[in-house]
């Protein structure tokens, strides 16, 4: 049973950052490619970033690029989400998953992720 837990969000203003982490277990964390996703009340859900098992390949949506990095330690089984440069825009509830279940979670279903972190951005 793969169990993953999102933490680090806060209250931010504009321009400033947050670091989110997301702690895997129950797989070969190393093995899978992960994703971030993000959840506004009122809009579709949207994918954020994903980094290959390795580590070595990273893509990012176009509204965060530039701005956001991702990054994975697999001996502490985490992946990251260090987020600079925020937009209100960017307040959400972020959410990882494994990157394979991408056309589902983007369908609407909610059980390849974790609890979620909230993150505000106030103007």
């Amino acid at each position: 049973q793969v169990r993953l837990v999102e933490s680090g969000g806060g209250l931010v203003q504009a321009g400033g950052s947050l670091r989110l982490s997301c702690v895997a277990s129950g797989l070969t964390f190393r093995s899978y490619a992960m994703a971030w996703f993000r959840q506004t009340p009122g809009k579709e859900r949207e994918f954020v970033s994903r980094i290959s098992g390795s580590g070595c390949i990273s893509g990012y949506s176009d509204s965060v690029k530039g701005r956001f990095t991702i990054s994975r330690d697999n001996a502490k089984n985490t992946v990251s989400l260090q987020m600079d440069v925020l937009k209100p825009e960017d307040t959400a509830d972020y959410y990882c998953a494994e990157d394979r279940y991408y056309k589902q979670i983007l369908a609407g279903r909610d059980d390849y992720w974790g609890q979620g972190t909230q993150v505000t951005v106030s103007s």
